[in-house]
């Protein structure tokens, strides 16, 4: 079930309603975008032959950045603007750096390319990747996009972002590409999350739910849809390329627009 709505109305909601939930998808990690360039698919080959899938995240901003950043970044730079003086909190499930810096009040449990965590998951070993170790990630991924051998088999030692204070164990970037992912790096900001949601009950609550796949359901799609369902108040709409229908028990409390989001936002 999906009924479509002008982005007048949108707008308008977005201007009336009290606090607004934002969901961001799958769809700003722009993954067609970036396989569309033969060295950007090769280097993943080979990060994953070298047991550096934790890599990826990071990589992919690599690209997202040499490619001009494009289509995403802007789109969030129009949701901030949209959002810009009302109460909000966004959650997550796409790992894009560029979420975390748009300025927008976000949880991001599948983590971010801007922290490390242990490799062996140990504790609340979460430290900020630094500037210098961003330069140094960023001068090994220009070597690994140019194909150059005597790089790929130093990979490992290249990409280094130290060693864990408590094991001694490398140091890795803090996403769901981590072997043990530690969740200690998202689980204050959760918590603040789980904390405003509660506030939301009795009140006009518009969800966005922007390009959100079924990668990680329980996280974003499942969850907004009980909170529609129970807040008499609220109003879902929820905007994918492919996965915009909204279930029969939500009739009369959303929309569904089969747009990209990123599209979308950079549209309306």
């Amino acid at each position: 079930m999906a009924s479509e709505m002008r982005n007048e109305e949108v707008l308008d909601k977005i201007e009336r309603f009290d606090r607004i939930l934002v969901g961001i998808g799958e769809e700003f990690d722009e993954s067609g975008r970036l396989r569309q360039k033969p060295q950007y698919a090769d280097g993943c080959g080979r990060l994953k032959s070298a047991d550096c899938d934790w890599l990826i995240p990071a990589w992919n901003d690599f690209w997202r950045e040499k490619l001009g950043d494009g289509n995403a970044a802007a789109a969030l730079e129009r949701l901030a603007e949209l959002l810009e003086g009302k109460n909000v909190f966004a959650v997550s499930t796409s790992v894009n750096s560029k979420i975390a810096a748009s300025g927008i009040r976000t949880v991001m449990p599948c983590g971010t390319g801007v922290k490390k965590q242990c490799v062996k998951g140990c504790g609340e070993v979460i430290q900020n990747v630094s500037e210098e170790e961003h330069n140094r990630l960023w001068q090994a991924f220009e070597m690994l996009a140019d194909k150059k051998e005597a790089f790929c088999e130093k990979l490992q030692e290249m990409c280094c972002l130290g060693t864990c204070p408590k094991c001694g164990a490398p140091l890795v970037l803090n996403t769901v590409y981590a072997e043990n992912y530690n969740e200690h790096g998202y689980l204050e900001q959760w918590n603040a999350y789980t904390k405003w949601l509660q506030g939301t009950l009795n009140h006009k609550l518009l969800v966005l739910e922007l390009g959100v796949g079924m990668q990680f359901p329980s996280v974003i799609r499942w969850p907004f849809e009980k909170v529609v369902f129970f807040n008499q108040k609220a109003f879902l709409c929820r905007v994918n390329e492919k996965l915009y229908q909204l279930t029969e028990e939500l009739a009369g409390k959303g929309c569904g627009i089969s747009m990209n989001a990123i599209d979308w936002l950079k549209q309306l």
